[in-house]
Parts: C-alpha cells; structure tokens; sequence
C-alpha cells in the first residue's frame, strides 16, 4: 500500500498555481471589466452579450448593470472556457489556453469599436418643433372635472340613501355599459363599456382626450339615469304607509 509520504505532491506548488490564476484572474476582470462597460454604453442598454471572433475562436461578454458578468472562450477545437464568471475560477490549464488568445480578443474589440467612428456622422439633429398639448389637456381636464362634480353629487345622494359606506350605481345607456363605484360620498370610479371598459375618473390618473371625446357625450344619459333612479326612490317611499 503507498503511503502518504511517498507521494510526490507538493502542497507549496499547487498554492503558488491557485495564487498566480487568481492574480491573472483579478487582472483580466479589471481589464474586461472597461470593455464590459464601454459596450453596455455603446449597445444602450443595462444587461446585453457581444461575441468578438478571433482566428483561434470565439470571445463572448455578457454584461450586467454596465459591469462583467462572464467572459466566455470558445475555442475552434472545442471545449469552453469561462475565464470570468460567478462560479468557481477556471482550471488553470485551461485559462492559460484561453489567455494565449486574450491578446487577439482585445484586438477585435478595437476593431469593433473602432468600425463605429463616424457611424453617426450626417445624421440629421434638426427635428421639427413639438407641438404643445397645453390646450388640449386643459379642456380634457375642465371636463373630466365636470364629470367628477357630478359623479360626486350623485354619490352623496346615494349615500345618504343607502346608508353604506360602499356602493354601485350601475346603468346601461344606449348600449354601454356604466358604472359608478361610491366610497361613501364620493366617487371612487366611473367606468364605461364593463369590466374591459374604459375609467373616465379613477385614482390612477385621467382619461385619454379621445376616450373623453367618445364617452362624456353620452354621460349626460348616466345622469338622466340617475334622476329617473332617484324618482324611483322618491316613489317608492311615498308608497310607504305607517
């Protein structure tokens, strides 16, 4: 049976290997770590991959936040290095195949950046004026305003009769669908067309200028709606005999 001691294994020889790839590794991670950066600026975008191609293979780096995630190498023989990664640090053997090419990636990198000089060159900066939306939004909101006074007129009389804290007034006008929801006297939403429909008033801010051009034309039948409602109720409490 061999013994430990006959074995030729020198624990000094593989810290020196481990501690000479982890300074190559922190070394090339600084340095594709600029070039991770230059192409999430180049490319606009926080997380995105370029692949650079060299006569001995493939370089791929991935980018995350504009800071390197991997630094893949494929060479043309096959196997792949992830020579920067988030897992463990790549074997030494094989980091050493792939940083014979380094040099090479760095190289069409240039090339790559250097191809864009220019590329925005001629294009024209002199776009026409922009066209305000002040006057349209004013009358948008002076109506939808309106809309919410009555809304809110109705909710209070509906509160008051009901005696609920929660309630929905519910109509259909010419087809369409209306609805009103109450939080005691005041109007939550007012929603037209159903549960698909479009939110003439809601808390997530207001409507389109056009769904205001197609629908509070036709509010004015909710509020005959809701007068012939509240008729009902007038009538109905008349008929009460105590």
């Amino acid at each position: 049976m061999t013994q430990l001691s006959e074995l030729d294994l020198d624990a000094t020889d593989v810290a020196a290997v481990t501690e000479r790839r982890d300074e190559l590794l922190t070394t090339v991670r600084d340095h594709v770590g600029r070039i991770a950066y230059n192409v999430a600026r180049i490319e606009g975008g926080d997380y995105g991959r370029r692949s650079f191609s060299t006569d001995r293979g493939e370089w791929t780096v991935k980018y995350e936040a504009g800071d390197i995630d991997f630094l893949r190498y494929d060479p043309r023989g096959g196997g792949e290095t992830y020579v920067i990664s988030t897992r463990s640090p790549a074997e030494p053997e094989a980091l050493a195949r792939a940083l014979e090419d380094y040099a090479s990636f760095v190289a069409a990198y240039n090339d790559y950046v250097a191809s864009l000089d220019g590329i925005l060159d001629g294009v024209d900066a002199d776009f026409p004026s922009v066209e305000s939306t002040e006057s349209i939004v004013a009358e948008r909101d002076r109506i939808v305003d309106r809309i919410e006074a009555c809304c809110d007129r109705m909710a209070g009389e509906l509160y008051r009769y009901d005696g609920t804290d929660y309630g929905t007034f519910s109509v259909r006008v010419d087809a369409t669908r209306w609805e009103l929801k109450r939080e005691q006297d005041a109007v939550s939403y007012l929603r037209a067309g159903g549960s698909g429909g479009v939110y003439l008033l809601s808390q997530y801010g207001p409507p389109s200028a056009t769904d205001v051009r197609e629908y509070a034309p036709r509010f004015s039948g909710v509020v005959e709606a809701y007068n012939d409602h509240a008729s009902e109720l007038e009538l109905d409490l008349e008929r009460v005999e105590l």
